[in-house]
């Protein structure tokens, strides 16, 4: 292991090829055990003081450092704010003996939690043919997205930042970008080996919010796992309704699919129309209309709408805040 003193420094270690980030550490044995073989050398970045802290953004909105740890996001005064559902989020993402030290840039970039994956099975996401979940215990996998790989994107946080419109500024040997993040997450149909943009040589530097309307409402509902406490089914949704109509909305679902999942029909349905019990309960159905369970998932439909009646009625004033 190196410890990268600059950011130039940790780009040069990572361009040489064969090296892994380490940030906070909490899934780094993970992430060895997945990538050990083609690993030659971890770069430690913790120390990296410009990749911490929060910072207002010049158009009102906030940045947060990548290294900034899962408690410093869930209780900054401006995040519970302005921006709940990526505090509830954060509050979700992990064990309370490991927020500490868990950074939301690590949260986002962790590798997969699939059971085969982690066993060494030679499965798609592994450079192999096959996904075994399709055929094997698969009460955790996706029931939507999974045409190639039906493992379940691992963080709480992605689908919060994918529903409050956040980007995503990334530096690497080519320079700096700027992405929403609604892009960032790969789907297997586009590259199974990999779940996100990030290069060989790329660091996730910064999350970017947008400023927060007046009015603007969002929240995060998940159910967990009680042994683990891996969620089985999450919803980050945002709202702005103004004159009893719903002038914007977004709905985002969190291990139901290999990506944070969007849900623009649940939108659709919402949009434009005053929201009421049965709105709600519409646009969690047709949230859930191409929904495709695997053998021993189908209870996460019925979650999934719980957790969306919940969300949506929370975000448009027809339900008190959690």
């Amino acid at each position: 292991m190196v410890v990268a003193r600059s950011l130039a420094e940790a780009i040069a270690h990572l361009s040489a090829g064969g090296a892994r980030v380490a940030a906070g550490g909490t899934e780094l044995a993970a992430s060895l055990h997945i990538d050990g073989p083609r690993t030659s050398k971890v770069v430690d970045i913790s120390q990296l003081d410009e990749l911490k802290g929060f910072d207002r953004t010049p158009d009102g909105g906030l940045r947060i450092g990548a290294l900034s740890t899962l408690d410093d996001v869930c209780f900054h005064p401006a995040v519970q704010s302005a921006y709940a559902a990526l505090s509830r989020a954060a509050l979700a993402a992990d064990r309370p003996d490991t927020r500490a030290r868990a950074t939301i840039g690590g949260n986002l970039c962790q590798r997969p939690r699939c059971w085969y994956l982690r066993a060494d099975y030679l499965c798609v996401r592994a450079g192999g043919d096959l996904c075994f979940a399709a055929d094997g215990d698969n009460r955790y996998h996706a029931i939507l997205g999974g045409s190639r790989c039906h493992m379940v994107h691992p963080s709480d946080i992605a689908p919060a930042l994918v529903a409050l419109g956040a980007r995503a500024r990334v530096v690497g040997s080519a320079g700096v970008r700027v992405t929403p993040f609604e892009e960032f997450f790969l789907p297997p149909g586009l590259d199974s080996t990999r779940e996100n943009t990030l290069g060989p040589a790329d660091i996730l530097t910064d999350i970017l919010l947008p400023p927060s309307p007046a009015g603007w409402a969002s929240t995060y509902r998940r159910a967990s796992e009680p042994r683990t406490g891996y969620a089985l089914a999450g919803v980050a949704a945002a709202a702005l309704v103004i004159e009893k109509t719903v002038a914007e909305v977004s709905v985002v679902l969190a291990a139901a699919a290999p990506v944070p999942w969007r849900s623009r029909e649940a939108e659709a349905q919402m949009a434009g129309r005053q929201p009421t019990p049965r709105l709600v309960r519409d646009a969690a159905d047709e949230a859930m209309a191409d929904a495709m369970p695997l053998a021993d998932n189908r209870y996460k439909v019925d979650l999934f709408r719980a957790l969306l009646v919940e969300s949506l009625e929370e975000v448009c004033g027809l339900r008190r805040p959690v």
